[in-house]
């Protein structure tokens, strides 16, 4: 009984009291290995691009709104035509598009201004749209990551379940000291899958949010342009 209870404490002093996650990596299978590391690099992937649409999307918004106080100051002074966009914000590209089809319509042999008005709507509309599918173009890679990645760090998991019972076969031990350390490394790509694909979600989300406000925001601007220069048409 000595002996056993001597083996027991000294086995209580070797387990260790937390979680590793470096240990759990290093000891894991290497198909495991390999899940873990794919879904790591694809969680920093997902980092960089929230912080980078971020940072983009506020410049974006802050571009605009500046343009926009400027573009309604000198509307208030100015004909249309001379109004000559020099902002490299989205806006600024939307209201050029507009004024841009308008010069062109206006230059034209035979006036049309029905279809006038028509072209000059459908070169801010399609400016607009590629205005929004240009910022959530990189979207898409978060919305992969949520979906796919607890899957992959799944698959990760039952590999390894997998081989903790070939473990026990081989040995023909059952003991939880045989499976648990398997098992433990398996759960662990769960864990890493859901790591990546839980920020994943909520920013994908967030981010699309977002672009469709600053698409519906262009949008009213481009209907401001477009009733302004309407107007300016009507006086010809």
């Amino acid at each position: 009984m000595t002996d056993l209870a001597s083996l027991s404490a000294s086995l209580a002093a070797a387990a260790p009291t937390r979680l590793n996650p470096v240990k759990l990596f290093l000891d894991a299978d290497i198909v495991v290995q390999v899940v873990m590391g794919g879904l790591l690099l694809a969680s920093v992937w997902v980092w960089t691009i929230i912080v980078s649409f971020s940072l983009r999307m506020a410049g974006v918004r802050r571009r605009s709104a500046a343009y926009e106080k400027e573009l309604w100051g000198k509307a208030e002074n100015r004909p249309a035509g001379d109004l000559k966009p020099k902002s490299e914000s989205a806006a600024a590209r939307v209201v050029a598009a507009g004024l841009e089809e308008w010069r062109l319509s206006d230059a034209g042999a035979g006036r049309d201004p029905e279809g006038a008005r028509q072209r000059i709507a459908g070169a801010m509309e399609s400016q607009v749209a590629l205005e929004a599918d240009s910022l959530a173009e990189r979207l898409n890679f978060l919305a992969t990551v949520g979906a796919v990645a607890p899957f992959v760090g799944l698959f990760g998991t039952v590999w390894g379940i997998m081989n903790s019972f070939f473990q026990i076969g081989s040995q023909q031990n059952s003991s939880l000291a045989v499976v648990a350390p398997g098992i433990s490394e398996a759960l662990f790509a769960t864990a890493i899958g859901l790591f990546a694909a839980i920020p994943a979600v909520i920013a994908y989300n967030r981010f699309s949010q977002q672009v469709n406000m600053l698409e519906s925001r262009l949008q009213r601007l481009a209907d401001k342009v477009h009733a302004m220069l309407g107007r300016e048409m009507d006086k010809r």
